[in-house]
């Protein structure tokens, strides 16, 4: 494939804002999902001052997305 052909697919996947902003929750879940089942916890930002989130109180389903 040449440069410009290459260019005007990567163009056309990310004006799909929608597909993105679907494969990036669908990742965030799984990732959760599987520090949950692992017993492991998550850091997350509030208040401006990191948290830890014990594995029992991430809320993460398997299928939900």
């Amino acid at each position: 494939m040449t440069d410009k052909v290459i260019k005007d697919r990567i163009s056309l996947l990310l004006a799909d804002r929608e597909r993105i902003n679907q494969a990036l929750a669908k990742a965030v879940q799984d990732a959760l999902l599987k520090h949950k089942q692992a017993g492991n916890p998550v850091a997350i930002w509030r208040d401006g001052k990191v948290v830890w989130i014990p594995p029992e109180e991430i809320l993460a389903e398997e299928n939900k997305l």
